[in-house]
């Protein structure tokens, strides 16, 4: 079964800030580069979607699965559609994210 992905706001915000920050360490073709294999990881969740760990603890039903070791990837699977809700780099404690915001996107 094949699902759309879809980014949250929060997502692409966690996108373009992580691409920034990567720019400012790096180079802008980097950061983009950096940018695209996230954004091409995640629209591959469209099939086999419930991949990664279940952490119903932060919220039911979200999952998280790593991307080169460096990013976290929050997302949910709806029957239709995955929603990535967050990215968090090197090592940000997403439990704490979650209690600050109630786990609920914006």
């Amino acid at each position: 079964m094949s699902r759309r992905v879809v980014f949250h706001d929060d997502a692409k915000r966690d996108l373009g800030n992580l691409s920034d920050w990567v720019a400012e360490r790096a180079s802008v073709r980097t950061a983009r580069g950096y940018a695209a294999r996230i954004r091409r990881y995640c629209e591959r969740f469209d099939v086999f979607s419930e991949r990664g760990t279940r952490r119903d603890d932060l919220r039911p039903g979200i999952r998280t699965i790593g991307f080169e070791r460096r990013v976290t990837i929050v997302f949910t699977v709806t029957p239709d559609e995955v929603v990535i809700l967050r990215l968090f780099y090197g090592g940000r404690d997403v439990e704490a994210a979650f209690a600050a915001d109630d786990g609920e996107p914006d």
